[in-house]
């Protein structure tokens, strides 16, 4: 267990109703919170409020950006529409080296400045405990998205899942408790094995354009555009494309727009189906790594 968080300066930048169950763990282990973005609410009793990304990050021990990430061009998603918060190059070139920056996920742009301005970046559901219990309300968004889409029920459907790491496994196991046909397309061998342990049935990627046709619906985990035009050319007119990859997807939403085969982006689905949920995982797992990146773990 961790040992508190006593002390430290916490900054929080923008975010939603996750970033408040995190805010609250965070006074409960007594740290001082630093807040922008977010309007009066009962919830943030405590927390000091600011009115500039300046007057949160300094000072802080810590600072935390909204899991919801970062627009293209740095903007940073906020409850108080009236807030315009960006992260710039500017705004990294002052965070101190022993300031760990921990966002859900960061761009490469993002990184990039990180990298220049040498600071801490810690992308928080790249690490596997957050992405393997996010991979859950994920999960159920998805089937979520598919039975507001779908005229056919889950069950029954032939549904096929591309990729199986942390999502995508979560994914092929839901699927199959529902009493889908699941058929499991991934790289590695010992992927396949798994999702025909399983009981799925397994297709290496390379054959993916042979099968496609058969599919309800596809739910895409891999971030590298695998649904191209010339596999979307083999779907079903009425198929349903469910892309959980992170941006850009791995679908050509152009082509996929000019065949009229519907493909959803579906992005950020724990915030957006479950917040509550998705911030207890936040509060079970970040106060460990903010331990963990300022050296008190252990």
């Amino acid at each position: 267990m961790a040992r508190g968080l006593h002390g430290l300066v916490i900054a929080v930048l923008g975010g939603d109703y996750r970033e408040i169950e995190l805010i609250r763990e965070f006074l409960s282990q007594g740290a001082k919170v630093k807040a922008i973005g977010y309007p009066p609410m009962p919830e943030l009793a405590g927390v000091e409020m600011v009115s500039t990304i300046w007057d949160a990050i300094r000072g802080s021990d810590v600072i935390v950006v909204g899991m919801g990430g970062l627009d293209v061009g740095g903007k940073v998603r906020t409850l108080d529409s009236s807030v315009n918060l960006q992260i710039t190059e500017e705004v990294l070139s002052v965070i101190p080296p022993n300031v760990p920056f921990f966002i859900g996920i960061a761009r490469p742009r993002l990184k990039e400045f990180a990298r220049k301005h040498n600071v801490r970046l810690i992308e928080v559901t790249e690490q596997d405990d957050v992405a393997i219990l996010n991979s859950i309300p994920t999960a159920e968004g998805a089937i979520q998205i598919a039975m507001e889409e779908l005229p056919i029920t889950i069950h029954g459907c032939n549904a096929i899942v591309i990729g199986l790491g942390r999502v995508g496994m979560t994914m092929a196991r839901t699927l199959i408790a529902l009493g889908a046909r699941t058929t499991v397309v991934a790289r590695n061998p010992a992927q396949l094995a798994r999702a025909e342990e399983m009981g799925a049935r397994p297709v290496p990627l390379s054959d993916l354009k042979d099968i496609v046709g058969q599919a309800d619906v596809i739910f895409n985990t891999v971030p590298a555009v695998v649904l191209t035009e010339s596999v979307l050319r083999m779907m079903r007119p009425n198929v349903l494309i469910i892309d959980l990859a992170s941006h850009p997807g791995g679908t050509d939403f152009e082509a996929a727009a000019k065949l009229q085969i519907k493909a959803i982006l579906a992005l950020g689905l724990p915030g957006k189906v479950a917040p509550k949920t998705s911030g207890q995982i936040l509060v079970k797992c970040v106060p460990e790594m903010i331990h963990k990146a300022l050296g008190h773990w252990g």
